[in-house]
């Protein structure tokens, strides 16, 4: 190309791939990004490296596993020193904006983005630090999550990403008419379809007099569901307690809902891209931050290495790139690396230190590419050791030092029923993927550092409730307050809303187990 190409990334939250119908799903219309992935790359099996939030965006920011960076939970700070794709992009004469989530924690709330557009959405504070083997604070999540689940005509959330969307949308327009002659990369960051279940109704009868099925798996008792699965479903309140039918479908539902909402979200800023004539040198990239359980095995949210959790959509589509599918295994931590490689034209060898990742561009023009392996990891809370997960070929192996490991062939099972590691004629497999997790991974040594870092960071937020707050928030004057900062219980900010049927209400009460 003559001249360097614009990136727009645009990234979603909480999305399994599983749910689009470009990836088999019949029923979910997100007719935008469907039309993205029907003229582009689609990524047959991409993975997140971390199967939460902020974790996950750091690692992929970064192009780094987070125990390589000690970015180890929800409330971690990312090192301002080590260099993020906003920070690469710039040396190469990009101009970077941030429009949306992130979930920066600490003071530095750029991380290389020229310009903020809007305020985040989660504290970036340590308000939400774990205490391994001692958590006695409740997860963000309960039950009130399902059970409120279905049409609302507005909360925060639809709050914030319609500010997302206004500010992308006028960013480009202000790019379209400035003297600005740089390319730009500009991210735009959603917060749905993160729970809660909530939808507007116009998104909401998208799906009226359609068949919502039930999960593929049914829940799980507890002789049959593995340590960690018990662990997050008793974190997050519904361990005990057993949905029916009804809450199950009206919850996924909603979920839907909430992507095609978003999905009108994206078509604004792809419309605002063709008005402009900026799409003609744009690079599209599409994926999310990890995926969401939906119920699958009793399960919900995210936090688990299983395929709804941590298997994710992931899209390029650039007007000199050719759709097609690709088969080979990548993951989250690749994308700086190919925005590097879109920005310089392929064969970028510029990082100052190695990367986890490659530029997936390279794929594209490679028949038959060197198979390939995902590393994954779980460092946050409802653990005391970390877990690990090595993806490659048709198998899936999660190992930890507390629980027994899991070894599942995804292509003949892809809903992970049968653990081979049980099975002997398995047994020198199980060794050689164990021998490599030591290897990848010093467990006892991330051990100390992750549990340092837990009382370090509980010391500074006990300090700093002490005399005058100190607040890390993006561009907000001391003492102002700011809507978008969750500052207390999730689900008490979250589960606020206008109802269009009963109009404003707070949250509701606490939920008792069956």
């Amino acid at each position: 190309m003559s001249q360097k190409p614009n990136i727009l990334f645009l990234q979603v939250d909480q999305l399994a791939a599983a749910y689009l119908r470009t990836y088999g799903n019949a029923i979910c219309k997100a007719d935008n990004i469907e039309a993205l992935a029907a003229g582009g790359v689609v990524f047959e099996r991409a993975y997140c490296n971390f199967p939460l939030c902020a974790p996950s965006r750091f690692s992929m920011a970064t192009g780094q596993l987070c125990s390589a960076t000690g970015t180890y939970d929800n409330a971690a700070e990312m090192p301002a020193t080590i260099p993020t794709y906003a920070h690469y992009l710039r040396t190469v004469g990009y101009q970077t904006a941030l429009s949306g989530k992130m979930h920066f924690i600490g003071p530095d709330q750029f991380h290389g983005f020229e310009k903020r557009l809007t305020a985040d959405i989660y504290p970036a504070d340590y308000a939400w630090v774990p205490n391994w083997g001692r958590e006695d604070n409740p997860d963000v999540n309960d039950p009130r999550t399902l059970l409120t689940s279905g049409v609302c005509e507005r909360n925060v959330q639809i709050d914030y990403d319609e500010e997302v969307t206004f500010k992308a949308v006028q960013h480009l327009y202000d790019i379209a008419r400035s003297n600005d002659e740089r390319p730009f990369f500009l991210q735009v960051s959603y917060t749905h379809p993160h729970e809660p279940f909530l939808c507007r109704k116009e998104f909401w009868d998208y799906y009226e007099g359609v068949d919502i099925p039930l999960p593929r798996v049914p829940r799980l008792g507890e002789t049959e569901a593995d340590p960690h699965s018990l662990r997050l479903m008793r974190d997050f309140g519904i361990l005990d307690y057993d949905f029916d039918e009804a809450e199950i479908r009206r919850a996924i539902r909603a979920y839907y809902g909430s992507i095609s909402y978003v999905d009108q979200l994206i078509g604004r800023v792809l419309a605002t891209l063709r008005a402009t004539g900026l799409d003609k040198n744009t690079a599209v990239v599409f994926t999310s931050d990890h995926g969401e359980m939906l119920g699958e095995r009793g399960m919900w949210f995210k936090k688990s290495f299983y395929e709804p959790s941590s298997r994710i959509p992931l899209v390029i589509n650039a007007p000199w790139i050719g759709p097609s599918r690709v088969d080979e295994l990548v993951s989250l931590v690749d994308l700086l690396p190919t925005f590097m490689g879109l920005a310089t034209g392929g064969g970028w060898d510029g990082a100052i230190e190695e990367l986890e990742g490659i530029d997936l561009t390279t794929l594209l023009a490679t028949q038959m590419p060197p198979p390939r392996t995902v590393y994954c990891e779980y460092l946050a809370e409802a653990i005391t050791a970390p877990i690990f997960m090595i993806r490659r070929g048709e198998y899936k192996f999660i190992s930890s030092s507390t629980d027994p490991v899991l070894l599942f062939d995804v292509e003949a099972d892809p809903d992970e029923r049968d653990n081979l590691a049980l099975l002997p004629q398995y047994a020198s497999l199980v060794a050689e993927f164990e021998t490599e997790v030591r290897a990848k991974w010093n467990e006892a040594e991330l051990t100390e550092r992750i549990l340092l870092s837990q009382r370090r960071r509980r010391l500074i937020r006990q300090a700093m409730q002490n005399g005058q707050p100190t607040r890390w928030n993006h561009d907000e004057a001391p003492g102002e307050q700011v809507r978008w900062y969750r500052s207390g219980g999730y689900n008490e900010w979250a589960l606020s809303l206008l109802s269009a049927e009963e109009g404003a209400k707070g949250p509701p009460p606490p939920v008792r187990h069956r």
